[in-house]
Parts: C-alpha cells; sequence; structure tokens
C-alpha cells in the first residue's frame, strides 16, 4: 500500500486524485493533506480519509478546523504546515498539486526528502525546472507528471531510445477563442475565458489555456522533464482533445498516446506506475475517436506562446519573470481589472525590463519572482489602458 500526501488537496487535481484514491482503498492511504482557504471541503476530505496531519493557509482557518476536527488529525498552517506535509516521514508519494509560485518550496522540500513526486505543479518545473531536476538526481528520485501532455510523452518515449528522438508534439486544444477573430479578443469576458471546450479544471489554469500560456509552460515542462532541447519540442492544436502528445522518432514513426479528457488517467498512472490502475470508464466506440484533427498555431493571435519558449531560450531567471507576471496579470484579468489581451501585452513588458539573475541559486528566483510581481502591480494599478 502506497502512503501519499496531496499538497493542494481541495484543488481540482487534489480533489481528483482523491477520487482515484477512494476508487482503490487497498492500494493507497492518505497521510497528509494541504490546502488553501477551502475550510469546509478540507474537513470533508479529513472526515473521509482520516490523514496525520493537514495544513491550511492561515492560523487563523487552522483554528476554526480544529475545533470541528473529530479524528485526531495535526492541524497545521502556512508554509511550515506545507512543508512538514511534503516531506511526512511515512510518505511514498507526493501530489504537487498547489497552483502557482507556492507550490516550488514544498516540491522542493518533497524531492530533497527523497519523496516520489508526482507534479501537476507546473509553475514549478517553469521557474526552477534546472535545481528540481537536479536535485531529483541527486537524491535518487523520481518526478512523475501528472500533465496530460507529459505523461502521454512520458509513455510514448518507452517506445524508443532517447538517442533516436527526433522531436516531441505537444497538443493544444486551443481553448475558447481557437475560432474567436483575433481582433475581437480584447472585448472578451471572464465568463467566455472560463468556458473551455474539453476540459474542467481551475480558473488559473483555464486563463492559461485560453491565452495558450499554458502550452508555453508545457514547453518548458517537457525541456526539464524529459531533458530536450525547446527546438525539438512543438505545439500543435488538436481541437478534439483525444491525441494527448505525440512523439516523432527518425525513422519517421509517431507513437501517440489517445484518451478522452480525463485528468484522473493521468493520476493515476503516476500514482500506480509502472503498474496501471482498472479505471471507471466506458468503452471506446469509433465514433469517439472520428474526425481527429490538427493545426498550427497562430502565434500573433497567441503570443503567450511565443513569450514563454523566448523565456526559457533566454534562460536565467526570464521563466520565473514571466510565471509571476503572468500570475498577477491573469488574477487581475479575473477580477476584470484588465482585459484578455493586455495580459500578453503586460508579460511582453515586464520581460523587457528584466535584468536576469543565474537560476543556480534558489534565493535569486525569489528574488525574481518577487521583482516581477512588484513591477506588474505597477504597472496595472494605474490602469491598462495606457499600455
Amino acid at each position: 500500500m502506497k502512503k501519499v500526501s496531496i499538497l493542494g488537496s481541495t484543488g481540482s487535481i487534489g480533489v481528483q486524485s482523491l477520487d482515484v484514491i477512494r476508487m482503490f482503498p487497498e492500494k493507497f492511504k492518505v497521510v497528509a493533506l494541504s490546502a488553501g482557504t477551502n475550510i469546509e471541503l478540507l474537513k470533508n476530505q479529513i472526515d473521509e480519509f482520516r490523514p496525520d496531519i493537514a495544513s491550511v493557509y492561515n492560523e487563523k482557518d487552522a483554528k476554526a478546523l480544529n475545533e470541528i476536527n473529530s479524528f485526531g488529525t495535526e492541524i497545521l498552517y502556512g508554509d511550515n504546515g506545507n512543508k512538514e506535509v511534503a516531506v511526512k516521514s511515512d510518505c511514498d508519494i507526493v501530489i504537487s498539486a498547489i497552483v502557482g509560485f507556492n507550490g516550488l518550496i514544498p516540491t522542493l522540500e518533497a524531492i530533497r526528502a527523497k519523496k516520489t513526486v508526482a507534479v501537476a505543479n507546473k509553475e514549478s518545473l517553469v521557474v526552477a525546472g534546472e535545481i528540481l531536476t537536479r536535485e531529483a538526481v541527486d537524491n535518487n528520485v523520481s518526478i512523475f507528471p501528472v500533465d496530460s501532455e507529459h505523461s502521454a510523452i512520458f509513455q510514448a518515449l518507452h517506445c524508443g531510445e532517447k538517442k533516436f528522438l527526433k522531436r516531441v508534439i505537444i497538443t493544444a486544444s486551443g481553448g475558447p477563442f481557437l475560432d474567436f477573430p483575433k481582433n475581437k479578443l480584447d472585448e472578451v469576458t471572464v465568463e467566455q475565458a472560463l468556458n473551455h471546450p474539453t476540459w474542467d479544471m481551475g480558473d488559473k489554469i483555464t486563463i492559461d489555456s485560453a491565452t495558450l500560456m499554458n502550452k508555453g509552460f508545457e514547453v518548458i515542462e517537457a525541456k526539464w522533464l524529459f531533458d530536450i532541447p525547446t527546438e525539438k519540442i512543438s505545439v500543435w492544436i488538436h481541437p478534439q482533445s483525444i491525441v494527448h502528445s505525440m512523439v516523432e522518432y527518425v525513422d519517421g514513426s509517431f507513437i501517440s498516446h489517445l484518451g478522452k479528457p480525463d485528468m484522473k488517467v493521468p493520476i493515476a498512472y503516476a500514482l500506480s506506475y509502472p503498474e496501471r490502475l482498472a479505471l471507471e470508464s466506458d468503452t471506446v466506440k469509433p465514433v469517439d475517436f472520428s474526425g481527429l484533427t490538427f493545426e498550427e498555431v497562430e502565434t500573433n493571435k497567441f503570443p503567450a506562446l511565443s513569450l514563454a519558449i523566448e523565456s526559457v531560450n533566454q534562460g536565467g531567471t526570464y521563466p520565473a519573470v514571466l510565471n509571476a507576471a503572468n500570475e498577477v496579470a491573469v488574477n487581475a484579468f479575473l477580477e476584470k481589472k484588465i482585459k484578455f489581451t493586455d495580459i500578453s501585452n503586460i508579460l511582453s513588458k515586464i520581460m523587457d525590463k528584466h535584468n536576469p539573475l543565474d537560476t543556480n541559486s534558489l534565493e535569486n528566483i525569489i528574488e525574481a519572482d518577487s521583482w516581477s510581481r512588484n513591477n506588474t502591480i505597477s504597472m496595472i494599478s494605474p490602469g491598462v489602458k495606457k499600455l
């Protein structure tokens, strides 16, 4: 039986991870959970799974949760609480599902504690992929991808030796604005941007999918997870979201991973690797996989993708700066303070202002993140109509 800690248990990936664990009580035991401020949902998770420890964002919520905690779960809070969840001594695998930069430190702590990590927190790899992958090697730790695209690549790479790899192709649904006129994008609403055509995700990642920043981040993830240069990574639009990614080998063979859009599939594979779990799923019919199409990305319409690739090619702390600015800008859009098209405009301007630092130091990454957030907030606060 594997003992599991979940960082971000009340988010979309955390909830679906618990769905998988619930199906296989003989295979998995939850020993630690961390959440933000969704105390009611976390309480229900504690009641059901009875972990040894649980952590919340602030002390006030920790005290409130302690008052209604009837199972003896130790309630922690803040950064230290996340760390304790990540490094719990009897944990076998940590699911890293905190959204955003806040997931970096606990993910790194889990690796340093020699825990297997199932990473859904793509921002950690975006801003500190060099550090995380180096620490994983030094500590003999496996990092398993939870993103459907990277899980697909991980599986397809088993079909050939790395020296025969020609390129990796990451697929993108195109989000809600694939067929939307470019000159109308500055008019789209938050509600429209959150209406993803195929995936049910949290708000932040859904907006990233609408701008295609999500795909840019996935290119950076793939670079670090699989040690592949960005020039060997392509992004194709695939609106049906059936082919999750492909690997092309030098002999012209394409190995693709197909499946209905369901995050429980890559979650289950990361939890059970190298085994596969018998998930409850409908039998696929030919019609389910019919009419599959692929097309090039219109990078002039979705500039965030190019900005992400440019950031990792420039190196240093550019990806950290891009990620921080994106988190602030996406939040501002969700709060209806800026327009949809302002997101990429802001990111471009912030990157132009940045003097990069090297990424051998975690302190440099944290400094770049803070610099970017402060400058992005300053840029937004007077009103983005001036941009």
